[in-house]
Protein backbone atom coordinates (compact mmCIF):
# COMPACT_ATOMS: atom_id res chain seq x y z
CA UNK A 1 0.00 0.00 0.00
CA UNK A 2 0.82 3.66 -0.67
CA UNK A 3 0.94 5.92 2.51
CA UNK A 4 1.38 8.95 0.47
CA UNK A 5 4.07 9.77 2.30
CA UNK A 6 6.74 10.81 -0.60
CA UNK A 7 8.15 14.01 0.19
CA UNK A 8 6.56 14.76 3.96
CA UNK A 9 8.59 16.45 5.69
CA UNK A 10 8.74 14.63 9.51
CA UNK A 11 10.84 15.55 12.77
CA UNK A 12 11.32 12.76 15.02
CA UNK A 13 12.58 13.56 18.31
CA UNK A 14 14.98 11.10 20.88
CA UNK A 15 15.90 8.92 18.03
CA UNK A 16 18.77 8.10 17.94
CA UNK A 17 17.69 4.25 19.38
CA UNK A 18 14.60 3.27 20.16
CA UNK A 19 11.19 3.58 19.12
CA UNK A 20 12.19 6.82 17.47
CA UNK A 21 15.12 5.26 15.33
CA UNK A 22 12.78 3.19 13.95
CA UNK A 23 9.95 5.35 13.60
CA UNK A 24 12.39 7.98 11.66
CA UNK A 25 13.72 4.66 9.56
CA UNK A 26 10.12 3.87 8.45
CA UNK A 27 9.36 6.86 7.28
CA UNK A 28 12.23 7.45 5.45
CA UNK A 29 11.52 4.11 3.56
CA UNK A 30 8.13 5.77 3.05
CA UNK A 31 9.85 8.53 1.24
CA UNK A 32 9.74 11.48 3.93
CA UNK A 33 12.48 13.70 4.21
CA UNK A 34 13.16 12.91 7.82
CA UNK A 35 15.31 14.86 10.77
CA UNK A 36 15.93 13.16 13.58
CA UNK A 37 17.43 14.84 16.81
CA UNK A 38 19.13 13.39 20.48
CA UNK A 39 20.84 14.66 22.75
CA UNK A 40 24.21 13.14 21.88
CA UNK A 41 25.17 14.00 18.40
CA UNK A 42 27.20 11.83 17.34
CA UNK A 43 24.95 8.51 18.29
CA UNK A 44 21.73 10.60 16.01
CA UNK A 45 24.18 11.40 12.94
CA UNK A 46 25.47 8.05 13.19
CA UNK A 47 21.45 6.54 13.23
CA UNK A 48 20.95 9.48 10.21
CA UNK A 49 23.65 7.81 8.42
CA UNK A 50 22.50 4.74 8.48
CA UNK A 51 18.95 5.93 7.71
CA UNK A 52 20.36 7.10 4.60
CA UNK A 53 22.16 3.76 3.80
CA UNK A 54 19.36 1.33 4.16
CA UNK A 55 16.74 3.73 2.68
CA UNK A 56 18.23 6.01 0.36
CA UNK A 57 16.17 8.62 1.60
CA UNK A 58 16.79 11.51 3.05
CA UNK A 59 17.71 12.04 7.46
CA UNK A 60 19.63 14.33 8.90
CA UNK A 61 20.19 15.04 12.48
CA UNK A 62 20.43 17.64 15.25
CA UNK A 63 21.20 17.96 18.41
CA UNK A 64 18.44 18.68 21.40
CA UNK A 65 18.31 18.71 24.97
CA UNK A 66 14.49 18.60 25.01
CA UNK A 67 14.67 19.75 29.04
CA UNK A 68 17.13 22.65 28.38
CA UNK A 69 15.06 26.23 27.92
CA UNK A 70 14.42 27.28 24.43
CA UNK A 71 16.01 24.25 23.03
CA UNK A 72 12.68 22.58 21.05
CA UNK A 73 11.08 25.92 19.80
CA UNK A 74 15.02 26.21 18.37
CA UNK A 75 15.33 23.09 16.71
CA UNK A 76 11.55 23.03 14.86
CA UNK A 77 11.91 26.38 13.88
CA UNK A 78 15.09 25.85 12.44
CA UNK A 79 13.87 22.52 10.86
CA UNK A 80 11.01 24.03 9.72
CA UNK A 81 12.77 26.60 7.55
CA UNK A 82 15.56 24.10 6.23
CA UNK A 83 12.53 21.77 4.76
CA UNK A 84 10.31 24.48 4.11
CA UNK A 85 7.53 23.83 6.72
CA UNK A 86 6.44 20.90 8.23
CA UNK A 87 4.13 17.85 7.84
CA UNK A 88 4.76 15.31 10.30
CA UNK A 89 6.27 16.10 13.74
CA UNK A 90 6.93 13.11 16.32
CA UNK A 91 7.55 14.44 19.77
CA UNK A 92 9.73 12.20 22.04
CA UNK A 93 11.71 11.75 24.79
CA UNK A 94 13.74 9.22 26.96
CA UNK A 95 12.09 7.74 29.76
CA UNK A 96 12.54 9.30 33.52
CA UNK A 97 13.93 6.69 36.23
CA UNK A 98 12.39 3.54 37.45
CA UNK A 99 11.12 4.67 40.91
CA UNK A 100 8.07 3.82 43.02
CA UNK A 101 6.40 7.23 43.89
CA UNK A 102 7.63 6.54 47.81
CA UNK A 103 11.44 6.62 46.53
CA UNK A 104 10.62 9.59 44.90
CA UNK A 105 11.70 13.24 46.33
CA UNK A 106 10.53 16.46 44.53
CA UNK A 107 14.03 17.15 42.90
CA UNK A 108 12.90 14.10 40.85
CA UNK A 109 9.04 15.19 39.88
CA UNK A 110 10.51 18.23 38.71
CA UNK A 111 12.81 16.66 36.29
CA UNK A 112 10.66 14.25 34.96
CA UNK A 113 7.76 16.67 34.35
CA UNK A 114 10.49 18.94 32.11
CA UNK A 115 11.25 15.73 30.73
CA UNK A 116 7.93 14.15 29.61
CA UNK A 117 5.44 16.49 29.71
CA UNK A 118 6.67 20.15 29.68
CA UNK A 119 8.49 19.15 26.41
CA UNK A 120 5.22 17.57 25.04
CA UNK A 121 3.77 20.99 25.33
CA UNK A 122 6.91 22.82 24.33
CA UNK A 123 6.69 20.49 20.76
CA UNK A 124 2.73 21.45 20.05
CA UNK A 125 3.40 25.48 21.06
CA UNK A 126 6.53 25.35 18.67
CA UNK A 127 5.41 22.90 15.55
CA UNK A 128 1.73 24.70 15.25
CA UNK A 129 2.90 27.75 13.44
CA UNK A 130 4.00 25.36 10.87
CA UNK A 131 1.66 23.24 10.25
CA UNK A 132 -1.36 23.34 7.75
CA UNK A 133 -3.99 21.22 6.81
CA UNK A 134 -2.87 17.70 6.30
CA UNK A 135 -0.26 17.88 8.66
CA UNK A 136 -0.05 15.41 11.63
CA UNK A 137 1.29 15.28 15.47
CA UNK A 138 1.79 11.71 17.13
CA UNK A 139 2.63 11.42 20.93
CA UNK A 140 4.03 8.58 21.88
CA UNK A 141 3.57 7.50 25.89
CA UNK A 142 3.50 3.44 27.87
CA UNK A 143 1.02 1.23 28.85
CA UNK A 144 1.32 2.78 32.86
CA UNK A 145 -1.37 5.59 31.18
CA UNK A 146 -3.75 2.69 31.39
CA UNK A 147 -2.36 0.29 33.66
CA UNK A 148 0.01 2.11 36.23
CA UNK A 149 2.97 0.29 36.91
CA UNK A 150 4.34 0.88 40.66
CA UNK A 151 8.48 1.54 39.69
CA UNK A 152 7.18 4.06 36.78
CA UNK A 153 5.47 6.27 38.69
CA UNK A 154 7.08 9.36 37.28
CA UNK A 155 6.82 8.05 33.57
CA UNK A 156 3.11 6.71 34.45
CA UNK A 157 2.11 10.43 35.89
CA UNK A 158 3.20 12.65 33.23
CA UNK A 159 2.43 10.39 30.09
CA UNK A 160 -1.14 10.30 31.42
CA UNK A 161 -0.65 14.22 31.04
CA UNK A 162 0.54 13.69 27.36
CA UNK A 163 -1.81 11.74 26.56
CA UNK A 164 -4.48 14.24 27.87
CA UNK A 165 -3.27 16.92 26.01
CA UNK A 166 -3.19 14.86 22.42
CA UNK A 167 -7.13 14.66 23.29
CA UNK A 168 -7.15 18.44 23.79
CA UNK A 169 -4.98 18.97 21.03
CA UNK A 170 -6.97 16.76 18.88
CA UNK A 171 -9.92 18.83 19.38
CA UNK A 172 -8.62 22.21 19.40
CA UNK A 173 -6.91 21.84 15.68
CA UNK A 174 -9.16 19.63 14.12
CA UNK A 175 -10.43 22.42 12.19
CA UNK A 176 -7.42 23.55 10.49
CA UNK A 177 -6.83 19.85 9.45
CA UNK A 178 -4.50 18.67 11.96
CA UNK A 179 -4.32 15.32 13.49
CA UNK A 180 -3.36 14.63 16.91
CA UNK A 181 -2.94 10.63 17.73
CA UNK A 182 -1.59 9.07 20.53
CA UNK A 183 0.53 5.88 20.42
CA UNK A 184 0.34 3.69 23.45
CA UNK A 185 4.01 0.79 23.20
CA UNK A 186 3.35 -2.68 25.29
CA UNK A 187 6.36 -4.46 26.14
CA UNK A 188 8.32 -3.24 22.96
CA UNK A 189 11.75 -4.96 22.58
CA UNK A 190 13.82 -1.79 22.95
CA UNK A 191 17.51 -0.87 24.81
CA UNK A 192 14.77 1.18 27.22
CA UNK A 193 12.87 -1.89 27.72
CA UNK A 194 16.21 -4.30 28.23
CA UNK A 195 17.61 -1.63 30.96
CA UNK A 196 13.80 -2.18 32.69
CA UNK A 197 13.55 -4.91 32.71
CA UNK A 198 17.65 -5.85 34.43
CA UNK A 199 16.60 -3.11 37.19
CA UNK A 200 13.62 -4.99 37.66
CA UNK A 201 15.95 -7.98 38.07
CA UNK A 202 18.39 -6.19 40.35
CA UNK A 203 15.08 -5.18 42.75
CA UNK A 204 13.62 -8.97 42.79
CA UNK A 205 16.99 -11.01 42.91
CA UNK A 206 17.00 -12.62 39.22
CA UNK A 207 18.28 -12.05 35.98
CA UNK A 208 17.01 -9.94 33.26
CA UNK A 209 15.79 -13.03 30.92
CA UNK A 210 13.84 -14.52 33.71
CA UNK A 211 11.79 -11.39 34.05
CA UNK A 212 11.36 -11.08 30.29
CA UNK A 213 10.08 -14.63 30.19
CA UNK A 214 7.62 -13.89 33.34
CA UNK A 215 6.65 -10.80 31.34
CA UNK A 216 5.77 -12.62 28.03
CA UNK A 217 3.80 -14.83 30.05
CA UNK A 218 1.06 -11.95 30.95
CA UNK A 219 1.02 -10.85 27.13
CA UNK A 220 -1.31 -12.61 24.54
CA UNK A 221 0.67 -12.96 22.09
CA UNK A 222 2.84 -14.59 24.53
CA UNK A 223 5.81 -12.09 23.36
CA UNK A 224 7.74 -8.78 23.32
CA UNK A 225 6.74 -6.28 20.27
CA UNK A 226 9.61 -5.35 17.78
CA UNK A 227 10.57 -1.60 17.30
CA UNK A 228 9.45 -2.50 13.45
CA UNK A 229 5.71 -3.79 14.20
CA UNK A 230 5.39 -0.51 16.75
CA UNK A 231 6.85 1.97 13.96
CA UNK A 232 4.60 0.24 11.08
CA UNK A 233 1.49 1.28 13.25
CA UNK A 234 3.12 4.86 13.66
CA UNK A 235 3.73 5.66 9.64
CA UNK A 236 0.37 4.90 9.33
CA UNK A 237 -1.27 7.06 11.81
CA UNK A 238 0.61 10.38 9.97
CA UNK A 239 -0.15 9.35 6.61
CA UNK A 240 -2.99 10.63 4.66
CA UNK A 241 -4.24 7.20 5.09
CA UNK A 242 -5.11 7.61 8.07
CA UNK A 243 -6.68 11.22 7.61
CA UNK A 244 -10.10 10.76 9.15
CA UNK A 245 -8.00 9.59 12.59
CA UNK A 246 -7.68 12.26 15.51
CA UNK A 247 -8.32 12.23 18.86
CA UNK A 248 -7.55 8.18 18.67
CA UNK A 249 -5.31 6.39 21.48
CA UNK A 250 -4.03 3.11 19.62
CA UNK A 251 -2.29 0.11 21.60
CA UNK A 252 0.91 -1.84 20.10
CA UNK A 253 0.67 -4.43 22.91
CA UNK A 254 0.20 -7.62 21.72
CA UNK A 255 -3.13 -7.99 23.99
CA UNK A 256 -1.36 -6.65 27.31
CA UNK A 257 -3.77 -4.09 28.44
CA UNK A 258 -6.79 -5.55 29.90
CA UNK A 259 -8.97 -2.50 30.48
CA UNK A 260 -11.37 -1.54 28.37
CA UNK A 261 -10.95 2.60 28.41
Amino acid sequence: MDLGLTGKRALVAAASRGLGASIAHALAAEGCVVEISSRDLSSAESTAARITADTRGIATASQVDVTAPGAIEVWVDSAAKRLGGLDIVIPNAGGPPQQTFSETAPSDWDAAYYLTLRSAMSFARAAHPHLGSGAALLYLTSSSVKQPIAPLSLSGIYRSGVAALAKTLASEWASEGIRVNHLIPGRIATERLTELDSSTADRMGSDADAVRKRNEQTIPLGRYGTPDEFAAAAVFLVSPKASYITGATLQVDGGLISTTL
